[in-house]
């Protein structure tokens, strides 16, 4: 499970079996648990150079959570 290096998500991780992402935001606690996220986004999260803001992007409001 990824950790990063970031002012906002302070890691992730994604299972390709049921395309959930989950991710652990430094300021709440967690996980967030997002649905049917393909892993493109998983990977260009992980890849970003500003997790916040390629969460904001691509994944906020975009797919299902809990």
């Amino acid at each position: 499970m990824p950790r990063f290096n970031s002012t906002a998500i302070a890691r992730a991780e994604y299972n390709p079996q049921t395309a959930v992402l989950q991710i652990w935001f430094v300021e709440s606690d967690g996980p967030y648990d997002y649905f049917g996220v393909p892993r493109h986004i998983y990977d260009g999260l992980c890849n970003a150079r500003s997790k916040g803001r390629y969460y904001h992007d691509h994944i906020r409001d975009q797919y299902g959570n809990r």
